[in-house]
């Protein structure tokens, strides 16, 4: 753990002294010209070269030139291809730097150049390439100047005597360019964290939504089973209590089982809204889908004068079918008793292959089918057959009665997503 922290802080020391580099590079390397060409001038400032050519002469102008000339580089210069034409006179002039030196500090302005070379660049490939190419021309310099001199010049000897510079360029290639590779790393890494805030923001942002839909969905499929189930017991409700009060005068004693039968409905309707509302599961432990139904069909004809006839398979299926199924009877029925005055209803439900086949019919009124408006308990039903992979059909004629069509897929493996 502690060797961990130490290098996750030499990591961010060396992260704020390559920001710091990089903010304020060009003013400290132009600074550095100005230092390094002050001191190079000061110590040759009675050198005599060539026959009694002061040293200064030429040192003085090609200084405030080349100080000159990297201030226009580092401030006014943008693009790279604009650059060049002053390197290659950062090379004359370090040229002429040489000759009229002793050559001390040479390789420290080579250096500096570098270094606006490796920030402007930050590409590996080519700062090593002009990393070398400054390597050779440091020592072709060296060569052109101990030459001009009277000097005698061979490669060894040379070489022998720059080592130390040259070491000192070759180290400063490595460290720069290992700085300047955490920099752009650490900013890849950056922009990749702020993209990824982003990207978390919006799955949180679209997570809420998903929220909201799935909860308005959920109240939509709740009101959907407490509309179905409350609307058929009480429906059946109404029926049985007019059923008794047409005999309650005539025949008292079965007025008294009509009200019965509908106390006991109404209590099964409540126990089924509350299991609607808490567990919005519709199925009951131990029941099969046709057990289910035909609860339905005797609920409502106990009681009552309504005829139920049926024929009903033991088909197996998923809970969000078997849902499906129970309240598109208990809608039919009550639609059938509230709007048409049904009697007498038909039911089957059967399997077909791999298709599930539900019709209920009923003797009442019925009307044009151009006039059928789907209220609520319709437009539900058929909205969720769709969602389940089936069709809802409705088939009606004046004085005809009324049909629901429903075809469902019944392979009996699929979950409710």
């Amino acid at each position: 753990m502690k060797d961990q922290h130490a290098s996750a802080k030499r990591e961010n020391d060396l992260k704020r002294l390559t920001d710091f580099l990089l903010k304020y590079s060009k003013g400290i390397i132009f600074l550095l010209i100005l230092i390094i060409g002050t001191v190079l001038l000061v110590s040759n400032w009675n050198a005599v070269y060539f026959d009694g050519i002061r040293s200064w002469y030429v040192l003085l102008p090609v200084t405030i030139f080349f100080a000159t000339e990297n201030a226009v580089k580092l401030w006014a210069l943008r693009n790279f291809n604009e650059k060049i034409a002053f390197y290659v006179m950062d090379v004359v002039a370090l040229l002429l730097l040489t000759i009229f030196s002793n050559g001390s500090l040479i390789s420290t302005l080579y250096i500096i150049i570098l270094s606006d070379f490796y920030l402007s660049q930050q590409k590996l490939k080519s700062n090593a390439v002009m990393g070398v190419s400054c390597i050779v021309i440091f020592l072709v310099t060296f060569a052109v100047s101990g030459s001009l001199k009277g000097e005698e010049v061979n490669i060894i000897s040379i070489i022998s005597s720059a080592v130390n510079d040259l070491l000192l360029i070759g180290l400063h290639f490595f460290v720069l360019n290992f700085a300047i590779q955490i920099y752009l790393k650490n900013r890849e890494l950056a922009v990749a964290l702020d993209e990824l805030n982003e990207s978390n923001e919006k799955l949180q942002k679209a997570y809420l939504e998903l929220q909201e839909i799935t909860a308005l969905e959920e109240r939509q499929r709740i009101a959907k089973e407490i509309h179905d189930t409350a609307g058929h017991s009480i429906t059946t409700v109404i029926m049985q209590t007019e059923a008794a009060r047409l005999v309650v005068e005539s025949d008292p004693q079965e007025a008294k089982r009509k009200i019965d039968a509908a106390n006991l409905q109404a209590k099964h309707a409540l126990e089924e809204l509350r299991e609607s509302v808490h567990l919005l599961s519709g199925q009951r432990e131990g029941q099969t889908l046709r057990d289910q139904l035909l609860e339905i069909v005797h609920d409502s004809t106990d009681g009552t004068d309504i005829a139920v006839r049926y024929d009903i398979d033991d088909v197996t299926l998923c809970d969000a079918k078997r849902r499906f199924f129970l309240n598109a009877l208990k809608e039919g029925i009550s639609n059938g008793l509230r709007h048409g005055g049904a009697t007498a209803f038909w039911f089957e439900l059967k399997r077909e292959g791999d298709t599930v086949r539900f019709l209920l019919s009923d003797n009442g009124t019925g009307l044009e089918i151009s006039e059928l408006k789907e209220g609520f308990g319709l437009t539900a039903m058929s909205r969720r057959a769709a969602s389940l992979g089936g069709e809802v059909w409705f088939e009606t004629e004046p004085e005809e009665g009324f049909e629901i069509h429903v075809t469902m897929p019944a392979d009996g493996k699929e979950e409710e997503s």
